[in-house]
């Protein structure tokens, strides 16, 4: 196989990846991530989903890629709509998991990209700290995360996996405890600081401002 065939092959993938609603970090898709550093690449990807009114949109330096709209009609309005209202409706839980994460650690920022979670460190240091579990115990229960059990053991494993199923974490070695963060991370602190910049606009305007403003 040529170079340009490769090199074709995994725009492709690329491109499947960013329209299943992926997220392309460094640390969940090195290959894909590399491939978009590469103005060229980039630029053969952004022509590609012009064309179904799709864009390349870019969190940070260049450390994270997804895709969004190009242009907004009623329907895109919609989706758009339907998702930040899951986005915000995650955020409570997710922010909880993020503090306890921090504080049971003793980190002095939270988890950004490529941080390693030791997960029997983790447990160890919750279970030593009654505070720590009542913490663990109401982010358990959420929606998103839905756990009935009252073991911290039980609590965090189903945590941990739901967090891996939405792309927050990957655990490379599946014999081993240990999970990493992703750069989807970085997106949920874009929204975050958007929600916080723009307080009292209804969810349907904050989503479109929110599509304009990465579009810029």
């Amino acid at each position: 196989m040529s170079q340009s065939e490769t090199v074709i092959l995994g725009t492709s993938a690329v491109i499947e990846r960013l329209l299943r609603g992926e997220f392309i970090c460094q640390t969940r898709d090195e290959d894909g991530w590399r491939a978009l550093q590469h103005p060229a690449t980039r630029e053969r990807i952004e022509t590609y989903l012009n064309e179904i009114n799709r864009t390349l949109v870019v969190v940070g330096e260049a450390e994270v890629f997804f895709c969004g709209y190009l242009t907004l009609g009623d329907n895109e309005r919609k989706v758009i709509s339907q998702q930040f209202k899951e986005v915000c409706q995650a955020l409570s839980p997710l922010v909880d998991w993020l503090v306890l994460v921090q504080e049971s650690t003793g980190q002095d920022a939270p988890l950004t990209q490529g941080a390693a979670v030791r997960l029997t460190e983790l447990q160890g240091r919750i279970e030593d700290t009654p505070a720590f579990r009542e913490q663990l115990d109401k982010l358990s229960r959420y929606r998103l995360f839905g756990s009935t059990s009252t073991t911290v053991d039980a609590q965090l494993k189903l945590v941990f996996k739901r967090l891996v199923e939405l792309g927050y974490l990957i655990k490379p070695n599946p014999e081993k405890q240990i999970f990493i963060a992703t750069g989807k991370l970085d997106y949920l602190y874009d929204v975050i600081r958007f929600i916080d910049e723009t307080e009292g606009l209804s969810l349907e305007a904050q989503a479109e401002t929110a599509t304009q403003k990465d579009l810029l």
